[in-house]
């Protein structure tokens, strides 16, 4: 069953890392400037942007110095977020994409889907919205955005940056062509 947003043609995405301070909240703020979020020009498809973590280590922290140094680099000067923890199950009714940058990301949102499925607190489609972020304009599907955390320098900073607006580029992509098939009529992609 699609989410009431999906219904509208709308779509709510969130992004998802470990700790919500360096690789999901840069790729919320680089969706959000794709997409023109918030803004007059916001992107008609786009009805939500966020991000979280798969642990609480971080909450309520703003996103990494780096992170927010690389972002404001790239002329994205406005970005503010707060880390928390993905809700369970509330997000995976509110969204209907939660992109992994990682296989552990990805493996800890597909366990907490089975863990409320099994408790009956979460629909059947659930897993259907866990994507990898790499899916999106990876190099290949499982492309993975290495927490750039522990190198303790930019340069990984730099590299999740390429990375998150290259994937950013190829889910709006995606979002659009599934659009433009529903409305012509076509099985969603």
């Amino acid at each position: 069953m699609a989410s009431d947003s999906a219904q509208a043609g709308q779509v709510s995405v969130l992004f998802v890392c470990l700790g919500n301070i360096c690789r999901s909240p840069m790729a919320e703020g680089v969706f959000r400037h794709l997409t023109d979020f918030g803004t007059s020009k916001q992107h008609p498809l786009i009805k939500e942007v966020d991000s979280c973590g798969t642990g609480a280590y971080h909450a309520g922290d703003r996103p990494d110095s780096r992170t927010l140094s690389v972002l404001e680099d790239n002329g994205l000067t406005n970005y503010k977020h707060k880390a928390r923890r993905v809700k369970v199950p509330e997000d995976f009714e509110r969204f209907d994409y939660l992109l992994a940058m990682d296989e552990n990301n990805y493996i800890d949102l597909r366990d907490s889907v089975k863990r409320a499925q099994n408790k009956g607190s979460l629909g059947s489609d659930a897993l259907d919205k866990v994507y990898m972020y790499g899916e999106f304009g990876g190099k290949n599907k499982k492309e993975e955005i290495v927490d750039p955390w522990y190198d303790g320098g930019r340069e990984g900073f730099e590299v999740a940056y390429e990375q998150v607006s290259r994937m950013g580029k190829g889910l709006l992509k995606h979002i659009e062509e599934r659009a433009k098939a529903a409305a012509d009529g076509k099985s969603e992609l």
